[in-house]
């Protein structure tokens, strides 16, 4: 699959790793795909070694995915692209591993800080400190569990396996796990309700397959869209800023004729304001239809994927306006980029 299927110029006519990452950067077309074909079959092969097939092309993906929206972190100074590559390859490899049996665990990266590794948002300290007391309540509650119960339960609650992980984990028929954590949900009843948490419990459990679902419906759409940019005929329009926006506020909306993808890229954006978002539209047949809304990291910048029919085709106009958080229906903000078809 990574060998001939992205085309690309002699080696000869291609720059150094280095001067691709900074044209990534730029939003210059064919940079990300000279890299695609330079770094996916090695990225495959170093997956491959521990992972089955089809986990090592999602690994892929996701890294070349994460090399494009994270280029403008790229420091050619601090070091060369292949090890900065090899790193987050690393790194999502063993997170791989340990979704699936809790080792090993990801290794410290040596300045401190993981491509990958987004925090999650702050939470107050009364909320910390009740769910500090739940989890504490319930994995006292498991230890008082047969064995067998317990050991299916805290795969599945504490290290959030799905219950094939936790079948694959402990070399299980699938229907014997569900009998396990069914009967393990039966005796917790009993000894929760008076904490009010075995409600808690039963959903968070009932969530498990779908929260797997969810993790690989993300990751096959990111694949989709990396394949999106990186093809030869991607058409590329450049969203500029509005009358009274700073120019170096801009953007860029990717598609493909005939392909129902379409990815909206915003650079150089300052955060909205508290109670606002941004919100992407195009304008199809006289109609502004909404492409969801996002939210620039502290780099200011992010990037919105959509799939649908309307962008097969390219759009009369696009732009990105200033909305209540929630978005609208229509657009009522003020506009921060746009690009105006002939």
């Amino acid at each position: 699959m990574y060998e001939g299927d992205v085309s690309q110029p002699p080696a000869s006519e291609l720059g150094s790793d280095e001067v691709l990452m900074g044209q990534v950067a730029a939003h210059q077309q064919g940079a990300l795909q000279a890299l695609y074909s330079r770094y996916a079959p090695l990225i495959f092969h170093l997956a491959a070694r521990t992972l089955d097939h089809a986990a090592a092309e999602e690994i892929v993906q996701d890294v070349l995915l994460t090399v494009w929206r994270k280029a403008d972190t790229f420091d050619p100074q601090r070091g060369a692209f292949r090890p900065w590559v090899l790193q987050i390859t690393h790194y999502r490899i063993l997170n791989e591993l340990r979704r699936r049996s809790r080792q090993p665990q990801p290794e410290p990266q040596a300045d401190g800080e993981l491509l990958e590794a987004f925090a999650d948002p702050a939470v107050e300290p009364i909320e910390t400190a009740w769910q500090t007391y739940r989890r504490e309540a319930l994995r006292a509650a498991v230890d008082q569990l047969p064995s067998p119960q317990g050991q299916a339960l805290r795969l599945a609650f504490f290290d959030d396996l799905t219950y094939a992980q936790v079948a694959s984990t402990l070399n299980l028929p699938l229907g014997t796990v569900k009998t396990r954590i069914r009967s393990a949900l039966q005796s917790l009843h009993v000894h929760l309700a008076p904490l009010g948490l075995a409600a808690l419990l039963l959903g968070i459990l009932s969530l498990v397959g779908l929260r797997y679902q969810q993790q690989q419906t993300t990751l096959q759409r990111n694949a989709r869209a990396l394949l999106t940019v990186t093809a030869s005929d991607v058409k590329v329009l450049h969203l500029a800023a509005a009358p009274g926006v700073p120019a170096a506020t801009h953007g860029s909306y990717r598609s493909r004729p005939g392909t129902p993808l379409a990815v909206l890229v915003l650079d150089n954006f300052p955060p909205a304001p508290k109670g606002q978002t941004y919100q992407g539209w195009i304008r199809q047949q006289g109609q502004w239809m909404s492409l969801g809304t996002i939210n620039p990291e502290a780099t200011g910048k992010d990037l919105l994927i959509y799939e649908g029919a309307a962008v097969a085709v390219t759009p009369a106009a696009i732009q990105v306006t200033r909305e209540p958080v929630g978005g609208s229906g229509v657009p009522t903000g003020p506009v921060i980029i746009a690009w105006q078809g002939p």
